[in-house]
């Protein structure tokens, strides 16, 4: 029986060293012991440790199980003594590379009458302006790869290698992979195409290049002048036993911005969610300073921010309802998303529009190879996905679906829910197309629907539709630039026929054309300038009621339409100042113009705004400018390395949003509306400061982190009592412009590494609201700070995974916050000769708090390389303690007394199982 791999048995490669430093690595004695691991971690030990490294086939050593003891042993004899009488071998080269076989052998060195010849040292040459391959079939990472035309002598000064990096399976671009010289200097990141600009001194460099979920690569490389190479990187096969992690491998502790989020669909698929499909929204609400008011809410509320506030990407398309089915299920296909990236601060210059953050999701490009699939098949929901190269190598596609058949769940509802019915469907679309070395098209679009109806005769649908068209272009090693065309939908429908005299219908839609340049140019070593150009039309209908049919007697109301132009530009520095200190500064200008056709009514200057008080109305004319509203919005964020594992980290953010999402619920809901910023609707204005402390233990295979933050919003929209939100042609009179503050603190430990993986956040933050603006006619609590309704002071949030094995795992998920605030009556009263209720001060009281546990059990099928499918499992319980979260607290008047009732969506455990088909 296999026992864990002890940690202190690496740390004695540490100590066991004792050559000189001018030995081959195979001369340097070990002292070690190993009693039942497995190749994996010894490789991975050696390699922290020694300055080797291995390249073998982990299906080959799968089974091998190493039982090893030695003292001051080389590293060659120590490979001899383990590979003795069986079948593996191994062989190493004069600079440190060691290749493992299994049945046969390789021969690193050239053979006398070669190795003779002058030019008998491997390279390869690469000139600029001409793009190839590097890694392909045949290449190994022992050369040493010529970047520009070779010459005899090094010209003094830097030249720049740039280039992409893809993943050699699939040829799909990998984007957040490290580029860094060694020893270490000043490093670079793949952006989300897989482009890197590097500028060096002239001359060898060997660079190490790291990805989440890749295996570590090393390249010799010598720099003559200006050039391109490409590199493929090779997924790693996670280790199961604990290892010495590279000491490089610390993005965390670098990277310039904080309050940044990172995630990849691995990680994404660990966490267990309701019925048992990978959800993002879900996995997202388990981060530091991300909360939701409810369950089934896919509102997100980041540090103390409203649904509204968060700007939700896919694919650089604005989804403006990121849910199905009730909130059960997110608007985003897991098998087509490739990561998750959340901005809490340090929001980059190329984004705006929203005062809190922006989640930013992004698909796959689909396998430029081989034609493959997934399927899988739950109790409620369906999907299938199919990918491959429409020309191989230059094109490719990714396209997949979901449904659901949801209305056997509904029926198990009590009563009077129980003929309720519910349904969705969404479909993607991604097409890649690289043109020649320099340019890339890109074709991204995505359509939802729902439809579900309440045990009754109203009928609710609502649905997202967008599409785009991006271009990627490179105009030097230096400058590269992305253009954007796009055109994002968001529309609802509320039908009722039951009845045929009083049958309506109601539509709403907000849509958005988008066109937008975004460029990057890698100045030098210190300096990476970013810049460009964005606008969005938008064109608003807030809604349209009509009879449903020529038998209906309802009075038709068609609200005016609303038309608006956002503009902004942006550039942005990068600036490496010294190895330690690097800062992030740029400055976004924002401008929006409200457009006729429209009428405005005109109120009494300084005096709260009422029907009837109105002074007339103006009407302009289709184009006219009727109110602008512009502003700078500045970004700044700086990071001081205390030590290769530590830093400190400080921003500053100011933002501007120029639309409102209307709602008389805590939680996002389909039937919201927007509305946009007008002569009476001020835009909304947020400014942010932050602090960060971060700090890698255990050879950086902990993340742990500590960020302050305060924040300032002018203008927040809230709502005199009773307010009337839809079909409200004065929705002016019936809003409250507030002022808000937000303040709180997010501790944050992520383990990367080993059997056990994942992340245990706790925040603690606040969130208030002041109404006393005495031109609005109501004040708010008397003027006095209120919380909001997503004031969560307290949230405990983990999410962990355990690998047994390659097969099988288990993942576990807890959820602990403080319960939301509500306003509560508190006595009754005779006015009138009636009774009536008096209420509490906004927001006074509180809802029971909220826990949940969940559980999944994962199991891979076998790992065999030629079947025709690989399959697995998802076997899990939802809420595992069936603990009755409150949804919501509401009361009703029965016999003459109020009395009050908690609902809960999910009131018991819910077990869930989910099979999945690879082909």
């Amino acid at each position: 029986m296999r026992r864990p791999f002890p940690l202190f048995l690496l740390a004695l490669i540490l100590t066991g060293i004792t050559a000189h430093a001018q030995q081959h690595p195979a001369q340097k004695g070990l002292n070690l012991t190993l009693s039942h691991v497995r190749i994996d971690s010894l490789v991975s030990g050696i390699e922290a440790t020694l300055p080797v490294h291995f390249y073998y086939d982990p299906a080959q050593f799968d089974s091998l199980d190493i039982v090893l003891s030695v003292k001051n042993v080389p590293l060659d004899q120590l490979l001899d003594q383990l590979f003795r009488n069986t079948p593996y071998h191994y062989a190493m080269d004069e600079d440190g590379n060691v290749f493992l076989t299994k049945g046969w052998m390789i021969q690193t060195g050239l053979a006398p009458a070669v190795s003779n010849q002058p030019d008998s040292t491997s390279r390869t040459t690469v000139r600029f302006g001409e793009e190839k391959n590097l890694r392909s079939k045949g290449s190994s990472e022992s050369k040493l790869y010529d970047i520009g035309p070779r010459t005899n002598t090094l010209a003094p000064g830097k030249s720049v290698i740039s280039g992409y990096v893809r993943n050699t399976r699939t040829g799909e671009p990998i984007s957040g992979v490290v580029i860094s010289p060694e020893p270490p200097g000043v490093a670079t990141v793949t952006d989300r195409y897989g482009y890197f600009s590097l500028s060096l001194s002239r001359g060898h460099h060997m660079l190490n290049v790291q990805g989440l979920g890749l295996r570590d690569s090393h390249f010799q490389v010598m720099l003559y002048s200006d050039g391109k190479m490409d590199m493929d990187l090779r997924e790693q096969v996670t280790t199961l036993r604990e290892v010495i992690v590279s000491s490089q491998k610390t993005l965390n502790v670098n990277r310039v911005q904080l309050g940044v989020e990172q995630l990849n669909i691995q990680q994404i698929k660990q966490v267990p969610t309701v019925m048992g499909e990978a959800d993002v929204l879900r996995v997202v609400l388990t981060l530091p300073g991300v909360k939701s008011v409810g369950e089934a809410s896919t509102g997100l509320n980041v540090r103390g921010s409203s649904a509204d506030q968060n700007l939700i990407l896919f694919n650089d398309a604005t989804i403006y309802n990121p849910s199905h089915f009730f909130g059960f299920f997110s608007a985003f296909n897991p098998e087509v998303v490739k990561g998750v990236e959340l901005f809490k601060s340090s929001i980059p210059a190329q984004y705006g529009g929203r005062v809190a953050s922006v989640l930013d999701i992004t698909a796959r490009e689909g396998n430029k190879k081989d034609f493959t699939g997934t399927a899988g098949i739950g109790l409620l929901t369906s999907r299938v996905t199919i990918e491959g190269p429409l020309d191989k190598g230059k094109t490719s596609f990714i396209v997949g679906g979901r449904f659901t058949y949801a209305d056997w769940l509904l029926n198990l509802l009590p009563e009077q829910y129980k003929h309720s019915r519910g349904s969705f469907n969404d479909v993607n679309l991604l097409i890649s197309h690289n043109i020649n070395e320099k340019n890339n098209l890109y074709f991204s679009g995505y359509l939802s629907n729902d439809r579900f109806n309440l045990n009754s005769d109203t009928f609710y649908k609502y649905g997202n539709r967008d599409v785009n068209i991006k271009w990627k272009h490179v105009f030097s090693s230096k400058v590269t630039g992305s253009y954007l065309v796009g055109y994002d939908r968001y529309q609802y429908n509320i039908n009722s026929d039951g009845n045929p005299v009083n049958g309506f219908k109601l539509d709403f839609d907000i849509s958005q054309f988008n066109v937008k340049a975004d460029h990057t140019w890698y100045l030098n070593s210190h300096n990476t300038i970013d810049f460009g150009l964005s606008s969005i039309r938008y064109i608003l209908h807030p809604g349209d009621y009509e009879p449903y049919n020529s038998h209906s007697l309802v009075t038709p109301n068609k609200m005016q339409a609303e038309y608006g132009q956002e503009s902004a530009g942006y550039i942005s520095d990068r600036i490496t100042v010294t190895p330690a200190l690097s800062v992030v500064a740029g400055i976004r200008y924002s401008l929006f113009n409200y457009l006729g056709p429209h009428t405005e009514y005109n109120y009494p200057a300084g005096q709260p705004k009422t029907v009837l008080d109105q002074l007339g109305s103006t009407e302009y004319a289709k184009g006219k400018f009727i109110k602008t509203y512009q502003g700078p919005e500045y970004r700044l964020s700086a990071r001081y390395a205390i030590t290769n594992s530590f830093s400190i980290k400080a921003g500053y953010n100011s933002l501007r949003q120029y639309s409102h999402m209307l709602s008389n619920t805590t939680s996002m809901a389909p039937t919201d509306i927007w509305k946009l910023s007008d002569p009476h609707i001020r835009p909304q204005l947020g400014d942010q400061l932050s602090l960060g402390f971060y700090k890698n233990l255990h050879a950086n295979s902990i993340e742990t982190s500590v960020e302050v933050y305060y924040k300032k919003l002018h203008d927040y929209l809230d709502y005199r009592s009773g307010a009337t939100l839809i079909l409200n042609p004065h929705i002016e009179t019936d809003v409250l412009n507030s002022k808000g503050k937000a303040y709180g603190v997010e501790l944050s430990i992520r383990k990367t590494a080993g059997k056990l993986n994942g992340w245990v956040s706790y925040t603690w933050s606040r969130t208030f609201l002041k109404t006393d603006d005495p031109t609005a006619g109501e004040v708010v609590n008397h003027g006095n700070w209120y919380p909001a309704d997503f004031d969560i002071p307290n949230d405990v949030s983990a999410a962990l995974n355990y690998k047994f094995n390659h097969r099988f795992s288990v993942s576990g998920n807890m959820l602990y916050y403080t319960g939301r605030p509500i306003t509560l009556p508190i006595a009754e009263y005779l006015y009138a000769n009636s009774a009536r209720v008096l209420y509490s001060d906004r927001n006074a009281y509180r809802i029971p708090d909220y826990f949940r546990a969940d559980f999944s059990l994962n199991i891979d099928g076998n790992y065999k390389v030629h079947q025709l499918t690989h399959n697995s499992w998802t076997i899990g319980v939802y809420n595992l303690t069936g603990r009755k979260n409150p949804y919501n607290v509401y009361f009703v008047s029965e016999h003459g007394a109020v009395n009050g009732y908690k609902l809960s969506i999910f009131g018991s455990a819910i077990p869930f199982v989910n099979f999945n088909i690879h082909f």
